[in-house]
């Protein structure tokens, strides 16, 4: 090797430590970054493919450094303030946008980019929308008006949440149904009900005396063609429902009609309470009364997040509905991953397209709640490692400087 050649290798070396310095400075600067993966500095050494390279004055070897990420490694995941923040602990990435234009707006603009990221600081904006601390949209799949959960990848916003009316389970009847002093009498008891989406259903009991005794009765859904067996004492209280005659005991049985199967409670058993008969000769038509257990009403207080990914409201009537869900972004090589400002990434070749999984599944990783992911950063290893790359950067200096002095030397000769 030459003297210029030392001088070039040494060149390389003063380019390559600077690469170090610079990915040591970035995981020291973003220490306290939420959700920031610290990156590695790998040196390569490039040989001169010369046979007499060690007897040819005019090979010379160089270093080249490359930034190595680890998007593998697992952050600390500590507790926070905010409710509303997330923390993955696998491999998994949060599905996020970044705002084109009006960020303020209530349906501002999205780049068609799609980013990902570790920051799960997440908060709700004025516009409604889940954004994390670096400014990006957290995309998921929402709950439409409908009911119904869209499959569509979008920015998550949540704004003036309108109570859906709870799954019916029970209906409750009370009132006369008929009197005890006719006999084949019909009658038709009518309620509400609500299906799984909320929507509100028409449901009707049909009533059937018995021909000859008007204390007995059966009654069935409308449009089943299953019936139950209902008795009565003389005085119109409730005696039996299905063969149960427990005084005391609730007399019920199972609804399998439209929307939905439920249990229908006709009172107590003994009771005036519930469904009964009166004892007068007037016809009985329609004081009978159908209720369900649904909640109809409340009033939206804010969002909370769940482990398994749904995005909750609650209700000042102390319900939780669901109205998103949050999928989670794999990769066969995350560390092949772009990375860009604010913690966000981009899919490459070397990474592979995202795969959507739910929580916990796919390799995605779980999610805890209330806590955010803390930066991989150690700070020790890397002021340690500063002071080697410093050490080696004053070294490739010292090489430059003596083949100088040698130069300055050989042509002092000349003189």
């Amino acid at each position: 090797m030459s003297i210029f050649g030392s001088v070039t290798t040494a060149v390389s070396g003063l380019n390559a430590q600077s690469k170090a310095f610079s990915n040591l400075s970035n995981n020291i600067a973003n220490s306290q970054t939420t959700g920031y993966k610290a990156s590695d500095t790998a040196f390569q050494d490039f040989v001169t493919n010369d046979q007499n390279y060690t007897n040819d004055a005019s090979g010379n070897d160089s270093v080249a450094a490359h930034t190595v990420q680890r998007n593998d490694v697992q952050g600390t995941v500590t507790q926070s303030t905010n409710d509303l923040a997330l923390a993955i602990s696998g491999n998994g990435f949060f599905n996020v946008q970044e705002v084109a234009s009006n960020a303020n707006s209530v349906t501002p603009s999205f780049n068609t980019q799609q980013y990902y990221t570790r920051n799960g600081d997440f908060s709700r904006n004025a516009q409604g929308y889940l954004v994390n601390t670096s400014g990006a949209f957290l995309d998921g799949y929402q709950v439409g008006a409908d009911g119904a959960m869209s499959t569509k990848l979008a920015p998550i916003q949540i704004k003036d949440v309108a109570f859906q009316p709870t799954q019916s389970s029970m209906l409750s009847v009370s009132g006369a149904i008929g009197s005890t002093t006719q006999a084949g009498a019909s009658s038709v008891t009518q309620g509400t009900a609500y299906d799984a989406s909320g929507k509100a259903q028409t449901v009707r009991l049909n009533w059937q005396q018995d021909s000859q005794d008007s204390l007995q009765w059966t009654v069935s859904a409308d449009g089943s063609d299953k019936s139950t067996t209902v008795s009565f004492s003389n005085d119109g209280a409730l005696a039996s429902v299905g063969g149960i005659s427990t005084i005391g005991a609730t007399g019920k049985f199972t609804y399998d009609g439209k929307p939905q199967n439920m249990t229908v409670d006709l009172g107590t058993i003994g009771g005036n309470g519930g469904v009964s008969l009166t004892t007068g000769s007037t016809p009985v038509t329609g004081s009978a009364t159908m209720n369900s257990d649904s909640v109809t009403s409340g009033n939206f207080q804010g969002l909370a997040m769940r482990s398994d990914g749904s995005v909750m409201a609650s209700f000042d009537n102390g319900q939780s509905q669901l109205v998103a869900k949050i999928p989670i972004a794999t990769f066969a090589n995350v560390n092949g991953l772009s990375p860009q400002d604010g913690q966000n990434y981009i899919a490459t070749s070397a990474s592979g397209s995202a795969t959507q999984n739910s929580v916990g599944t796919g390799g995605a990783g779980a999610l805890d709640t209330g806590s955010v992911e803390s930066s991989t950063t150690d700070l020790t290893s890397d002021l340690s490692q500063l002071i080697v790359a410093q050490q080696a950067y004053g070294a490739n200096t010292k090489v430059v400087t003596t083949a100088n002095q040698l130069m300055q030397t050989t042509i002092a000769m000349i003189q």
